[in-house]
């Protein structure tokens, strides 16, 4: 099975279409202020407005209020929520739409009790933990951690670029791999050049 490929931080219709160009099954918007690739819900539903079909929308927050969020799934028809913060699985189940919960991978975390903790959850993405940056960090984090029975329905992420795409699928074979930092031209602006390498390491090891 291939792996499934989703391009997160999304600011731009350009990047966006460069990205479904490319191979690109999901993209995210980030609804968190703090994040230097935050969008507001306005901006997201015009770009998504001009996707093609079959591409899955995928909605970022942080411990968001929960008027935040439904004002975005009513603005921009968003297809899946992405929770990456401290929220249970009553306040992630609330807005009755799938949704996938980020796991920060610090040591002693186990990722067994959270899966079956949120097993409403469509499935869990798991980033690299730096203490007080909720994603985003541009690291990676020891894979081993992840559990040899899991690695086929995680979503991977945290560091991920065309440099270490090939080994990070060789190595785990995860469900899908989520990018956002690693095919930038700077924070919030995504590289063509980059975006197409990315894609060509993925196919690499798909193909292997």
């Amino acid at each position: 099975m291939n792996v499934r490929v989703k391009i997160c931080g999304i600011t731009r219709l350009d990047d966006a279409l460069q990205a479904v160009a490319a191979g690109a099954d999901a993209l995210g918007f980030v609804f968190y202020e703090p994040s230097p690739r935050y969008i507001t819900p306005e901006i997201a539903a015009s770009i998504i407005k001009k996707l093609p079909p079959f591409v899955t929308t995928t909605a970022l927050f942080v411990n968001a209020d929960d008027g935040l969020v439904q004002t975005v799934i009513d603005t921009c028809h968003i297809d899946l929520l992405q929770f990456h913060g401290d929220e249970s699985v009553v306040y992630c189940e609330q807005f009755v739409r799938p949704y996938i919960k980020a796991l920060r991978m610090k040591p002693g975390v186990d990722v067994k009790q959270v899966a079956e903790d949120y097993a409403s959850a469509r499935g869990l993405l798991l980033d690299a933990y730096k203490a007080g940056v909720p994603g985003g960090t541009g690291e990676s984090f020891n894979w081993d951690m992840i559990p040899d029975s899991m690695r086929s329905s995680i979503i991977l992420a945290g560091g991920l670029d065309a440099d270490n795409i090939h080994e990070a699928i060789k190595h785990v074979q995860p469900y899908a791999v989520d990018v956002s930092g690693g095919v930038e031209a700077n924070k919030g602006v995504k590289s063509p050049t980059k975006i197409q390498r990315f894609f060509e390491e993925v196919a690499r090891a798909n193909n292997e």
